[in-house]
């Protein structure tokens, strides 16, 4: 047990930050002090396994000496230039074309911004571009699923499903034209007796149903996380994304792959659309592990049809009006870029695969714990959804369960994180051992009892 008191933690003075995706009444400073490999250490010198890492970021880890260096090279080189008017730098022109030739798109265009949300509120504002330069501004409407998440923008918050980024905050949902279909999410959704076939063409016939509901030429595109982050991890089971790629196809509706979380071999693959069968996205969103985390850099990937057909309305204004300060910052590009190096020539993303495996297998021996009602993952991210009655699936009515296992996880030395209510989240940097999967595993084992104990005795079971 380390040497933590998390009550103690929460009476500490609240310092003057708002905290992100925190409830700020209970916030407490639990303070980071430095990293190496896949372990943090904190202010009282207390190490921890860092089994998110940071948020689904950290790729290559803490302390890689030659995102460091590149960082400093860059930095001494040409610390800043923006990309306004033409401008540009051959890092950024580099990173650019390297990640055209990766993505599983045809001749791929790229925006570069500073997160996921930006990127995706890029690609609204680059949808409405393209669809009225294309002589049919009525087509804007967005489906998104239910519990998806991306991002907390007033616009990518708009397209999230999860209601606590909405609650108090007024989103322009009609403004925006988003619509709502079903999360793919069988534990959770399946009607009685359905198998997953049935599920699938249930779900996919709602989506069509919706399409025609509005008006296909009103439709602009579905956005997908291949397999969902903040929302559970849910991957979608076979010949769904067949089914509704198909639907699009027929309805003229772009797919928009939000691989802010998968790209980069998280799932086994180089990007989350090969590992879920998804063929050539029309636009494509990318961050995170662009740059292992090491910088803030995000990049928004549309078609060259897309593209194409902006460049002269563009010219015709004069200008096209959008872009950030830090867009294609040079050193978030070059980080970037080594990052990318490394991905290759270390085959990170095979290496990610293998090690995938073992970590979902390792997982699923945990799966007859009494508080496990699912366990759910692909390569190198899942989650371990906690439940009130093992035999039906029920689900706590609040967060406390999962919040508890989250803190004994942390006092037992791994960082994880609560999401969608009563589920642990597992993601850990993708240069993780088996061995450091293994005591990733114990702490759990051990945490899960706790938290049972904790359950019981204040009749959280059913």
């Amino acid at each position: 047990m380390l040497n933590v008191n998390l009550n103690h933690q929460a009476m500490l003075f609240m310092n003057p930050i708002i905290y992100p995706t925190s409830n700020l009444k209970k916030s407490s400073d639990f303070i980071i002090e430095r990293g190496k490999g896949v372990y943090v250490y904190d202010n009282k010198g207390n190490k921890y396994l860092e089994a998110m890492a940071g948020l689904w970021c950290a790729s290559l880890g803490y302390k890689n000496q030659e995102l460091i260096d590149a960082a400093n090279e860059q930095m001494s080189k040409l610390s800043y230039s923006h990309m306004f008017g033409g401008k540009t730098h051959q890092v950024g022109i580099d990173l650019a074309e390297k990640l055209s030739a990766m993505v599983p798109m045809n001749n791929a265009k790229v925006f570069f911004g500073n997160s996921g949300s930006d990127a995706n509120d890029t690609h609204i504002k680059i949808l409405r571009y393209y669809f009225n330069a294309i002589g049919q501004p009525q087509k804007y409407k967005i489906i998104a699923r239910e519990r998806s998440y991306h991002g907390v923008t007033i616009a990518s918050a708009s397209l999230t499903g999860l209601p606590v980024n909405h609650t108090h905050f007024d989103l322009p949902f009609d403004a925006l034209g988003v619509l709502r279909t079903d999360a793919p999410h069988y534990y959770r959704g399946a009607q009685a007796h359905e198998s997953e076939t049935e599920f699938v063409d249930r779900i996919t016939q709602n989506l069509e149903k919706l399409i025609i509901k509005e008006g296909p030429e009103t439709i602009a595109a579905f956005i997908v996380e291949p397999i969902t982050g903040a929302s559970g991890v849910i991957v979608p089971p076979q010949g769904y994304y067949e089914k509704v790629q198909a639907i699009l196809a027929k309805y003229d509706i772009l797919f928009w792959a939000d691989e802010v979380i998968t790209a980069f071999g998280r799932t086994g693959n180089d990007f989350g659309c090969n590992t879920m069968g998804i063929k050539t996205p029309d636009l494509m969103t990318l961050a995170k592990q662009l740059s292992s985390a090491y910088m803030p850099i995000s990049a928004s990937l549309v078609s060259d049809d897309i593209y194409q057909a902006l460049v002269e309305p563009s010219n015709k204004v004069g200008v096209f009006g959008h872009g950030y300060t830090y867009s294609g910052h040079p050193v978030g590009c070059a980080v970037s870029l080594k990052t990318l190096e490394i991905y290759q020539r270390d085959n990170i993303f095979e290496r990610a695969a293998l090690l995938g495996d073992y970590m979902q297998a390792k997982l699923q021996t945990l799966k007859d714990h009494p508080l496990v009602g699912e366990i759910r993952g692909k390569g190198m991210i899942a989650a371990v959804e906690l439940v009130a009655n093992k035999k039906t699936g029920l689900a706590f009515l609040n967060g406390d369960i999962g919040n508890f296992a989250m803190k004994s996880c942390q006092q037992l030395g791994m960082i994880t994180r609560a999401i969608a209510g009563s589920s642990l989240a597992f993601c850990p940097p993708l240069i993780i051992t088996e061995s450091q999967i293994d005591e990733m595993i114990v702490i759990l084992q051990q945490a899960l009892d706790e938290t049972l104990i904790f359950a019981s005795k204040n009749n959280y079971i059913v």
